[in-house]
């Protein structure tokens, strides 16, 4: 439709606008208040003078209606309302950052700033720069949480009124909305922006399905409303009996949950069953909230029989974002089960609007909502640059969205974990270096495995080391972003040390063998052993992945051009999936195959072109051996639907970290703490554990064996040796059984 409004229409509109964006505050504004927010406004309207929009409206309709989104539904006062106002101006006109701070002071001149930053990021770019955008736009959350408020608020808008632009361009917004911006609402506990932004997201994305779930939703509103009206009735006489004031409402589930929904249980739209709940919300009538919620509840279990294992009580123990309410599931008006959701007007509000909701309650002390506490959790995660961008975004979704467990400390203290989380991430929660020393974990009284998943309930105890020893193998089963950064730095820094010890063990044996030491031999080193970096090769020596048998064997190379040109040329033609991998990667080099990670003969299967890092599973084939496969490959529901006795577990690794079992027989003269002492020294030899140990006694002697898990050969002669200085041992050697 083609934009015709005239410049007198036009200045009376951004006027009506301007009005009603001043009537739907959240909060009340003073004198001052008011002042604040037209001279925002009159700045505002002067620098986007000469701008349109894509429709061809005068551009100021864009920051109005973001303020009043800011004002209405996140429901943030006069400083949020004039830095929304001003939020393009230094992006779009001449105006800086320092006329910002001269007219308007120290703190929207910093919100205003912080929205400029995350508007200049390319947005044209591929995914990895989009996380990499995302992780420098949380950091604003340490200037000040508003800016996220602000743009949260700005990209709602900005979906509301895609229609104009290209559809390329409404697909690639929307996808950066579902992925971005509506987790991290839904995260601040706004409700109805969160639910608004994914029903859009799939508007753009996939426009057909939200129509026909659309049109399904609104045949059925007549239906649904004699519903509620028939449950209403059922309840007035006993809520009345009580003096309740009360409304009882429909929510329609968002179009973009049916949706999920329906993909997930793979259902029709008439197959979900629980596409509306119905929702109690009351004046409370008694000074205590909770106890008014518990007699609604009781007063509609005596009409309706409730389902036991469908109580949800977010009141005695509310969500982390602010949210409190009483969920039953009831078998409702002809025989239907349906969940009633009951909420006192202040839980309403706060689940509606989110944390800002607390302003009106708390007398604008937000601190004390929790969101504080959220921030500090991320704090450390934000400002980890080692970290992969779309490793970072892919974990901080993970528990944006996650479901809460609530776990009970030894002191008695209530800790919020993701549901799914391990003994290892509730020992992470408690503190950093807890989680980088814990060594076992004990729930219920009980000694667990660190990879233990806790429930809701669990009482947790954390038992430590002296020493900080991570293990790669936990990032297998971490699942808080918190734990999984701190595991992945310490392993880097424990790769670091092993790296400069290796240097060092180098330059000495090169000194030896009378080669100079330099960069240009590091370099050629690490190219015969096909390595990547000089620190690879010298991580290698450190660990004894690269032994004295290996550093002759290129000595002799180098001194021989014949052998030298001969190995070059060997090392030129590696297989065709050594060469993929050499080209793709430079953290993966092997497959391992079954619980055992064995290493077999496979081949990569050409309909999905998994390369190294990629989740898959291996399929044994009748004539062509085991083939890898991706996990999200085409074929592979299939393959794993009919042939499920035939799919392996694959895994990459980087070789150099792969660890081996292995079983050592230790005899000798049994003495007082000889057990104690063979555990310490195997225990203090770094990345060598204990898998397994049966040591007896018999009149003064021992005998026993002990299976560990090494990284190399290497490795294991250092430790025999050391075993071997304990006092009492006589014999420790490899052997093949327990």
């Amino acid at each position: 439709m083609t934009y015709t409004a005239t410049l007198e229409e036009e200045n009376k509109e951004i006027a009506k606008r301007y009005k009603d964006l001043l009537k739907g505050t959240y909060q009340a504004l003073s004198t001052k208040d008011k002042k604040l927010i037209r001279s925002a406004f009159d700045l505002a309207v002067e620098a986007h003078s000469e701008q349109r929009r894509k429709s061809g409206e005068p551009y100021i309709y864009h920051p109005i209606a973001v303020a009043k989104i800011v004002a209405y539904e996140i429901g943030l006062g006069a400083t949020s309302i004039a830095a929304a106002l001003l939020h393009d101006v230094v992006e779009d006109t001449p105006y800086t950052v320092v006329d910002m701070e001269r007219l308007f002071g120290e703190n929207i001149a910093r919100i205003v700033s912080g929205l400029t930053k995350i508007s200049r990021l390319n947005k044209d770019q591929d995914v990895s720069i989009q996380a990499e955008n995302f992780r420098k736009m949380l950091l604003t959350l340490h200037d000040d949480v508003r800016v996220i408020l602000i743009k949260i608020a700005d990209r709602l808008h900005n979906m509301q009124t895609m229609d104009s632009m290209p559809e390329h361009k409404q697909v690639k917004i929307a996808s950066e909305t579902l992925y971005i911006y509506a987790p991290l609402a839904h995260r601040l506990g706004l409700y109805n922006i969160k639910t608004e932004l994914e029903d859009l997201g799939l508007k753009y994305t996939e426009p057909e399905v939200y129509a026909t779930i659309l049109g399904k939703i609104n045949q059925s509103k007549e239906e649904q409303q004699k519903y509620i009206d028939s449950f209403a009735q059922t309840l007035n006489n006993g809520l009345e009996k009580e003096e309740f004031e009360y409304d009882i409402k429909g929510r329609t589930k968002s179009i973009f949950s049916i949706r999920r929904k329906m993909r997930k249980q793979n259902v029709s739209f008439e197959e979900v069953y629980d596409k509306f709940a119905i929702r109690i919300i009351f004046k409370p009538v008694s000074k205590d909230e909770k106890f008014d919620a518990w007699k609604i509840y009781s007063i509609v279990t005596d009409y309706f029989k409730p389902n036991p294992s469908r109580l949800r009580d977010w009141i005695s123990q509310p969500k982390s974002t602010g949210y409190e309410a009483l969920h039953i599931t009831v078998i409702g008006p002809e025989s239907k089960w349906v969940e009633v959701q009951i909420r006192s007007e202040r839980m309403d509000e706060i689940a509606e609007k989110g944390y800002a909701a607390h302003f009106k309650y708390k007398q604008g002390n937000v601190k004390e909502s929790g969101l504080e506490g959220w921030l500090n959790k991320l704090k450390e995660t934000l400002e980890n640059q080692s970290v992969n961008a779309v490793d970072f975004v892919e974990d901080f979704k993970l528990n944006l969205y996650s479901k809460e467990i609530f776990v009970f400390t030894p002191k008695g203290d209530l800790k919020s974990l993701p549901k799914g989380a391990s003994a290892l991430d509730f020992a992470f929660s408690i503190h950093t270096d807890v989680g980088l020393r814990c060594r076992g974990a004990k729930v219920n009284g009980k000694l667990v495995p660190l990879s233990q998943e806790l429930k809701s309930g669990d009482h947790v105890e954390v038992q430590t080391a002296s020493v900080k020893k991570p293990n790669v193998r936990w990032l297998d089963f971490v699942m808080t972003a918190r734990a999984r950064t701190k595991i992945k730095n310490a392993l880097k820094e424990e790769e670091k040390e092993i790296a400069e010890e290796g240097r060092a063990i180098l330059t000495r044996k090169l000194r030896h063998l009378k080669i100079n030491v330099n960069e240009r031999i590091f370099n050629e080193m690490a190219s015969y052993f096909s390595l990547k970096t000089s620190f690879d090769l010298f991580y290698r020596i450190g660990n004894g992945a690269i032994d004295n048998k290996d550093l002759k064997a290129f000595v002799t190379q180098k001194n021989n051009a014949f052998i030298s040109f001969f190995k070059s040329r060997l090392k030129r033609t590696p297989s065709k999936e050594a060469s993929v991998i050499e080209e793709v990667t430079n953290k993966y080099d092997a497959l391992v195959f079954g619980k055992e990670d064995e290493k077999l003969d496979y081949t990569l299967s050409k309909c999905c072109s998994p390369i190294p890092g990629d989740k898959v599973f291996g399929f044994v084939t009748i004539n062509d051996g085991l083939k890898v496969h991706k996990k999200d490959c085409p074929n592979a529901i299939s393959m794993q639907s009919n042939y499920a006795y035939r799919i392996m577990k694959a895994t990459w690794i980087d070789s150099s970290k792969q660890e081996f079992k292995a079983i050592l027989k230790i005899s000798g003269i049994d003495k007082k703490g000889i057990v104690n002492n063979l555990t310490r020294i195997i225990s203090n030899t770094m990345d060598v554990y204990i898998n397994n140990i049966n040591i007896s006694g018999d009149h003064g002697v021992f005998e026993g064996k002990i299976s560990i898990s090494v990284q190399n050969k290497t490795q294991l002669s250092k430790l025999i040796n050391n075993i071997k200085k304990v006092e009492g041992v006589q014999k420790a050697e490899r052997v093949n059984t327990m």
